[in-house]
């Protein structure tokens, strides 16, 4: 295990009046697998969003591989090795396949000429199981595919980082059990993971750490066993009445 790959120090988020992200303090490590969870509205991808520059914090600063990033654009923090799939999965329609991979290794990944950009895909394309897709329509894929091709763009972008939101969002345990192999898989490459879910058999197959958002907040942060038994996390999904009985089950 090596240093601190990504740093968050005091990150707040406002929009308006509502502070979307308080105060949040954390590090990522190169080579873990992060799971991140949270009920709805907790914050999740506001995080994602304030770490790949599509928002700006309010307050505090982010730093990957020692260097700020945190006001720079998105294409220049993605330059830096920093990728991410989106919750809402929306290709290029009018794209083939290939073309919405090339694009992210083109513009994201900095490939030197479309022939390598292309090359790339080509690449990602079969890593992810979508090979056979190349030359058709992004609009023709089922969910599952235009997932895959989600997994296809982001590591296109030649990431150090990856960051998957939402990733199994929609899917069957079918298509839940290849993407949690595609997931190893990246790992196992050396790709540092944030994973940000809701299902729970996904953080507890997929990730040793855990942290927990709440109402912007880092409510939790440690081995994920033990986060999960965590009476603030079990209260912040099931409730308070719910985390009460337990507490006095527990006694």
């Amino acid at each position: 295990m090596m240093g601190a790959l990504l740093s968050l120090s005091h990150v707040s988020k406002d929009f308006g009046g509502l502070r979307a992200l308080d105060d949040v303090t954390v590090s990522l490590r190169e080579g873990e697998v992060i799971g991140l969870i949270g009920p709805n509205g907790a914050g999740k991808t506001t995080l994602v969003n304030v770490i790949t520059g599509v928002e700006k914090p309010s307050a505090g600063e982010i730093r990957f591989a020692g260097d700020r990033i945190d006001e720079l654009r998105p294409d220049l923090v993605a330059r830096r090795g920093v990728a991410r799939t989106f919750q809402i999965v929306q290709p290029f329609p009018r794209m083939t396949v290939r073309e919405n991979v090339a694009a992210a290794a083109l513009f994201a990944g900095g490939a030197p000429s479309r022939a390598d950009a292309r090359a790339i895909a080509d690449q990602q394309l079969a890593f992810s199981g979508l090979g056979r897709e190349a030359d058709k329509l992004a609009s023709s894929l089922t969910l599952a595919g235009r997932k895959r091709l989600e997994f296809a763009k982001s590591l296109a972008a030649q990431p150090k980082l990856l960051l998957l939101d939402e990733v199994n969002a929609g899917l069957n345990a079918a298509e839940i059990d290849d993407a949690l192999r595609l997931i190893a898989e990246i790992a196992a490459s050396g790709i540092t993971v944030l994973l940000i879910e809701h299902l729970m058999k996904v953080v507890s197959q997929s990730c040793r750490r855990l942290l927990v958002l709440h109402h912007g907040r880092l409510v939790a942060d440690g081995e994920t066993t033990a986060v999960m038994k965590d009476p603030r996390v079990v209260e912040a999904y099931l409730g308070q009445r719910y985390a009460e009985r337990q507490r006095e089950l527990a006694k």
